[in-house]
């Protein structure tokens, strides 16, 4: 046999020997995090953090926090119509009113607040708006094999699959059955495990993500043993005439 004829073939071989090694999940060791099972969105839990500042808990539940940019509006008064953002001690600065601690306080609450401090002395019974453009308070962290690694902001409800669109997406060694969420759940470190490409078929669910979680996208051994037997190879002409 030919050298040209050896090579493609001891590629072929090799490629289907690691196909039987199996990509386990190497994210979950033992002691750093509880397991659990399923791939339901619910898997987890909500986080400890849940009431805390600036954390996202449901659509009406969301408590301000830091950073967070919010937009003020009062009905049938474009002049006092702001931006603002919450700052370090949670509070915002608004036109007649002054300084006003938002952090903590959800939209209703603060809602309440501003309608009463203009109602006292400016306006007549007046109708606040509030409705916050940046969830920035909140922060999602991305590991393992993602193209850009790093942590993030979420801007309000995030999914799984839109947490790792915002890293930029999965390198091509990564395990789409292995991707770990870590999370903080009644004092106790929880992780599951999630596979991407069922959440994509809509096989599974899309879970949310929380403030404060961590994502681990694991490495495919098969995928990245047959690269670097790709790579230690000579390029071959796979489709000549031998």
């Amino acid at each position: 046999m030919s050298i040209s004829r050896f090579k493609p073939a001891m590629i072929l071989l090799l490629f289907a020997l690691v196909q039987g090694c199996a990509s386990n999940s190497t994210a979950i060791k033992s002691g750093t995090a509880t397991a659990v099972t399923g791939t339901g969105a619910e898997t987890l839990g909500r986080p400890d953090n849940q009431t805390q500042t600036g954390v996202y808990t449901g659509n009406s539940e969301y408590r301000i926090g830091p950073q967070d940019l919010l937009e003020v509006s009062v009905f049938l008064n474009q002049d006092l119509r702001r931006e603002v953002r919450v700052n370090t001690g949670g509070q915002i600065s608004l036109p007649l009113v002054g300084s006003v601690q938002a952090g903590g306080k959800t939209v209703q609450e603060l809602e309440a607040e501003l309608s009463a401090a203009y109602g006292k002395s400016y306006l007549q019974n007046p109708q606040i708006n509030v409705f916050i453009k940046e969830f920035t308070s909140q922060r999602v962290t991305l590991e393992g094999n993602i193209k850009k690694p790093g942590i993030y902001p979420i801007t309000g409800k995030t999914t799984l699959l839109q947490a790792i669109a915002v890293g930029g997406g999965m390198e091509r060694v990564a395990s789409e059955s292995s991707v770990v969420v870590f999370r903080v759940v009644n004092g106790q470190r929880m992780a599951a495990v999630f596979d991407i490409t069922q959440i994509r078929s809509g096989e599974a669910p899309d879970p949310e993500i929380f403030g404060d979680d961590i994502i681990v996208v694991d490495k495919s051994k098969v995928k990245s043993m047959y690269r670097a037997i790709i790579e230690s190879l000579p390029i071959v002409n796979m489709f000549g005439i031998y």
